[in-house]
């Protein structure tokens, strides 16, 4: 049993979660939930990036303690996840206690193992607090920072610890070079190679004048304590959350994949790698960073005011259908536009129409012809075709290719259409009428019934809600999700009993006025 080892960003607790986070959970959660039926030993860790300055302010303002600020916003992104069917198997929070305690062994392992990456120095720069970083003129336009256009870059003067991360700017090229699949898709590698050939500067491990965050294990010469640069408080929860320093987190570490936004590999692909090596620790073996969901071409952001009520996109069509269209409509290797239009148009044309019709059809053909029990029935061509699109699904999601969900669904939608097709070209109401061809009969509805049985396993991993409702209509017990990808084509659906049920994908709501 292969180790899977997934996890995504941790979210920052300074709002309610939105569409970009979802995105990510969703793909995470359908990447984790197929190497689970493909037979892979799977954790898959998300959780909250707590501390920060932009926390600590946003509290503040509002009249809370920090602590108290951040329970609230763990509590909504936890209920965004299960209403969305997020499998994860741990929910890291960077003020659990057991986290503050490895950040701290992580960083004194560094101290003794590269004694000479760490120092002290003075430093001034401008610093967004949107993006928790400093940053550097080609990440300023008019002033403000790219990310964060409406936010006020702040001029900071502090005396830090430094982490010397000019010193690994070598040590990355190689491994990327020996690795390219560390660094995926390969416009985020070429981005980061790019990073590489302009030179790395060192950058601030810790901040003065600040207390909300995991205090830094060594004071100043001065003898000022401080606090941890909230990256280097962050990065390493992927670490943490496997039991770090405790020898059990051998048995987890390296991460497989670390599934992140495209906004923030300078950090992935440069600086936790770097890291890691400084604590001679093993590096993850892969990065993938996704691309964002647009409106209109413009990227959702609260302050932007490009924004999108997610509990209204679940509303409108189901908590399985958001996560079918996110990730049919957006690409996990590059971005993709969000519309309401596409969006009815994939649930009335892909789910309603063409994969809960074909489910209804053949379980009421099953019952009319048959009593409602699948007969037994010969392998056909539409069996062989199916085993090659299950091995091109496969591929989209094992990481050999990198993470498609979106090349998975398109695969899926081709073996819906093809049964579709099926059901029209063998016609089992003509059938029906004639008992010479009982036995044609009988492989076109077992033959219809595997295919229906296989999409019900491969759309499991996306709409398992839904995918688990088609099983039982289409007579399957126990969880669609304890089936294992590599068993699919000897899967028999022959005495499987048909059970009626209600239509899988029924007519969106209303989209809300004003």
């Amino acid at each position: 049993m292969a180790r899977f080892y997934i996890t995504t960003a941790i979210d920052y607790a300074n709002g309610d979660p939105h569409i970009g986070h979802a995105f990510e959970k969703i793909g995470a959660d359908a990447i984790a939930r197929f190497h689970r039926m493909n037979g892979d030993d799977v954790h898959f860790l998300i959780g909250m990036d707590e501390h920060g300055q932009k926390v600590a302010r946003t509290a503040e303002e509002r009249g809370v303690s920090a602590q108290a600020f951040v329970d609230e916003i763990a509590d909504h992104f936890l209920a965004m996840w299960r209403r969305l069917s997020i499998s994860n198997d741990q929910f890291i929070r960077t003020t659990a206690p057991q986290h503050k305690a490895g950040v701290q062994a992580l960083l004194e392992r560094i101290f003794e193992r590269s004694p000479e990456d760490f120092f002290e120095r003075s430093y001034e720069g401008w610093y967004c607090v949107g993006c928790e970083a400093f940053k550097q003129d080609a990440e300023i336009v008019d002033g403000k920072c790219v990310l964060h256009p409406t936010r006020t870059l702040e001029w900071v003067q502090e005396r830090n610890w430094f982490f010397r991360l000019s010193r690994y700017g070598q040590f990355l090229r190689a491994h990327i070079e020996k690795h390219p699949e560390f660094i995926q898709p390969e416009s985020r590698r070429n981005e980061v190679l790019g990073w590489l050939d302009q030179g790395l500067e060192d950058i601030s491990a810790s901040r003065s004048r600040f207390t909300w965050g995991v205090p830094f294990p060594r004071p100043t010469s001065d003898g000022e304590s401080q606090t941890t640069y909230v990256w280097f408080d962050a990065l390493p929860n992927y670490l943490t959350a496997t039991g770090f320093p405790a020898k059990e987190s051998e048995r987890r570490w390296p991460a497989t994949v670390h599934v992140i936004g495209k906004d923030i590999t300078r950090f992935h692909a440069i600086i936790w790698p770097a890291m890691l090596k400084a604590a001679e620790l093993p590096l993850p073996e892969r990065v993938w960073a996704h691309g964002f969901v647009l409106l209109g071409g413009d990227r959702f952001s609260k302050s932007a005011g490009v924004k999108l009520d997610l509990n209204e996109a679940i509303d409108r069509f189901g908590a399985d259908a958001f996560r079918y269209y996110l990730l049919r409509e957006v690409p996990f290797d590059a971005d993709g536009n969000f519309s309401w239009e596409r969006f009815e148009e994939r649930y009335t044309a892909e789910l309603a129409n063409a994969w809960g019709n074909l489910v209804s059809r053949a379980s009421a053909m099953i019952e009319k012809y048959r009593g409602g029990v699948t007969p037994a029935g010969a392998r056909g061509a539409a069996d062989d075709a199916d085993a090659a699109d299950v091995d091109a699904f496969v591929a989209a999601l094992d990481g050999r290719n990198g993470y498609l969900p979106h090349e998975a669904l398109r695969v899926l939608a081709r073996m819906v259409a093809r049964s579709n097709e099926f059901v029209q070209s063998s016609a089992p109401w003509t059938l029906a009428k004639d008992p010479a061809h009982s036995r044609q009969l009988d492989d076109t509805l077992a033959s219809l019934s595997r295919q229906i049985a296989r999409q019900c396993v491969l759309y499991a991993p996306f709409m398992p809600v839904k995918a688990q409702a088609a099983w039982r209509q289409i007579g399957g017990t126990g969880d669609v999700a304890d089936q294992r990808v590599p068993s699919l084509d000897a899967l028999d659906t022959g005495g499987w009993k048909v059970a009626k049920g209600e239509p899988l994908f029924p007519r969106p709501l209303p989209a809300r006025e004003g």
